[in-house]
């Protein structure tokens, strides 16, 4: 009879090797990771593009739930958001943790170029809840409302408080953005869950200049329907 050692030794041995293999092989795996999610916020379109074809996951995200696309979208590098939406099976609408899309954040931030890419590749831009016009319209970013309005984007879409994007621009002193709003013919008097108007809010906000300019377009509106 063999002693007990030397019967458990080559499959010890054998499970030693494989343990070593997988504390190998999980530290490349992490740093590749990392280096894919860099290259995205860094702009490196080349060595994003690299990296997935190595077999890397286009829809790779960080601990936030943020898509390279999301990256890309948010710190503005279209040259990543251009590889990346021609990435077979790309996530174009993919929400991170704070439910933000990658349009959304480009929109957010007025990274025009990357808010036309987007929308060219087909992302969703006028749905329920907080969208990329009313992002656009909070922090005033009138090219990215422009390119909305054009693709066909709501108006008078609302947020999950009932507020409009003309509403938030006139709010925010965001005289630009209330002028083109106002053209694209909105709702003048809804209110939102606080029971306040656009007009209320600017006034509110000493904002009267933009109180005095949804009060003209009532006006106008008033004297054209009587006609």
């Amino acid at each position: 009879m063999k002693p007990v050692a030397q019967i458990f030794r080559p499959r010890s041995r054998t499970l030693l090797v494989l343990l070593l293999g997988l504390q190998l092989t999980l530290p490349v795996a992490a740093a590749s990771l990392d280096d894919l999610l860099n290259a995205a916020k860094m702009g490196d379109a080349r060595g994003v593009t690299q990296l997935l074809s190595q077999g890397m996951d286009s829809n790779s995200t960080d601990q936030n739930g943020n898509s390279l696309l999301i990256l890309a979208a948010r710190d503005d590098q279209p040259r990543v958001v251009e590889a990346l939406v021609k990435q077979r099976g790309i996530k174009l609408n993919a929400r991170n943790a704070a439910g933000d899309s990658a349009l959304m954040l480009g929109s957010l931030k007025g990274h025009t170029e990357v808010v036309q890419l987007l929308l060219a590749a087909g992302a969703e831009f006028d749905h329920d809840g907080w969208n990329p016009l009313l992002y656009a319209a909070f922090e005033g970013r009138l090219p990215v409302v422009e390119l909305l309005l054009a693709k066909g984007a709501n108006p008078d879409a609302k947020a999950p408080n009932r507020t409009t994007p003309l509403m938030f621009a006139a709010r925010n002193g965001h005289e630009d953005v209330v002028l083109r709003l106002l053209k694209a013919g909105v709702d003048l008097d809804w209110k939102n869950d606080q029971n306040e108007t656009a007009e209320s809010w600017a006034i509110k906000n000493r904002n009267t200049d933009i109180a005095g300019l949804i009060q003209a377009e009532r006006k106008a509106r008033t004297a054209g329907a009587g006609k």
